[in-house]
């Protein structure tokens, strides 16, 4: 702690997200981030495209296991086609969310069937009550939309203005779509004892943090603001913009992410990749049947430092 009397922390801080592929599609990952690890219990955001896919290449992501955590898929463009272990066989369009609790364990497939693709590949850190619970699937067709300042908003997850998603959730969280096809500006009231992540996805925003002016945010890039903050503004010069944000109290657990895995320690992820790599039906995870392809081995387990507990807010 600071012993400065005149010393602050940064209300807000500019990650870079890091460039993969996933599947054969380009994704830009913006958490997690060696500077901030989550937001809330989110501890993964994946946005891939807007990408136009060759016919012969469409992406494609064979069996794989998951344990400890929510994902959560936000389709913009396109059309994807989930399957699981649970035996749940669904396509995924705009506007609508799949979400798969993995709990104890699950294995899960994906696959494109549009040549668009544009998506937000999200997951949710599940509490240490519930993380070896039953997996479970859940998709939902339609979320609650209004208009925000010119913004067309789409209420992902939790509560904000009088609004509520379906979407349920283990912890508090918040999850909101904002686009505009022409100039827009709002002002969004933000919870002082909760963190955010603003993501966007297209054109470009000017944003101001409790009236803290942040400069321009534009794709590839995580504006992380700290708890304490009361406001966001976002404003659109004009053309097409899209932007994601996030945020929750901060997660009160260690979490240790590896792989496909969410954790708590080495040995954790010693025996979940064990168990995936060693049993053909997948073990605890379970087969994904109807997935014409070979299933995804998970790597070896390097060495993992288990993280330490958060620092609590005073």
């Amino acid at each position: 702690m600071s012993l400065d009397p005149d010393f602050a922390p940064a209300r807000w801080e500019r990650l870079q997200a890091h460039l993969g592929d996933v599947g054969g599609l380009t994704i830009r990952r913006a958490l997690p981030t060696s500077k901030h690890r989550m937001v809330g219990a989110w501890c993964f955001l994946d946005h891939a495209g807007p990408a136009d896919l060759a016919p012969d290449l469409p992406m494609r992501v064979g069996p794989h296991p998951h344990t400890g955590l929510q994902t959560f898929s936000w389709l913009i463009e396109g059309e994807i086609l989930h399957r699981d272990s649970l035996g749940s066989e669904q396509v995924l369009r705009p506007g609508q969310v799949n979400l798969m609790t993995a709990g104890r364990g699950i294995s899960h497939s994906e696959e494109s069937l549009t040549s668009r693709l544009q998506l937000a590949q999200l997951w949710i850190a599940l509490p240490d009550a519930v993380r070896h619970g039953p997996p479970a699937f859940e998709h939902f067709p339609s979320l609650p939309r209004f208009a925000s300042g010119g913004f067309d908003t789409m209420l992902l997850m939790g509560e904000f203005g009088g609004h509520r998603s379906p979407v349920p959730s283990h912890t508090p969280l918040l999850g909101m779509d904002l686009s505009a096809d022409q100039a827009a500006d709002t002002e969004l009231l933000l919870h002082p004892d909760h963190e955010y992540g603003l993501m966007v996805l297209e054109g470009d925003l000017a944003v101001k943090v409790s009236d803290e002016d942040t400069g321009l945010s534009t794709p590839g890039q995580l504006l992380y603001i700290a708890p304490g903050s009361r406001s966001l503004k976002l404003l659109s010069g004009g053309g097409r913009s899209r932007a994601l944000l996030l945020g929750g109290p901060p997660f009160p657990e260690p979490v240790l992410l590896w792989w496909n895995f969410v954790g708590r320690s080495r040995e954790e992820m010693d025996g979940y990749a064990a168990e995936w790599n060693q049993q053909e039906d997948g073990g605890v995870f379970g087969a994904v049947r109807g997935y014409d392809g070979p299933r995804l081995l998970a790597p070896p387990v390097p060495p993992l430092k288990t993280p330490a507990a958060p620092e609590r807010l005073s």
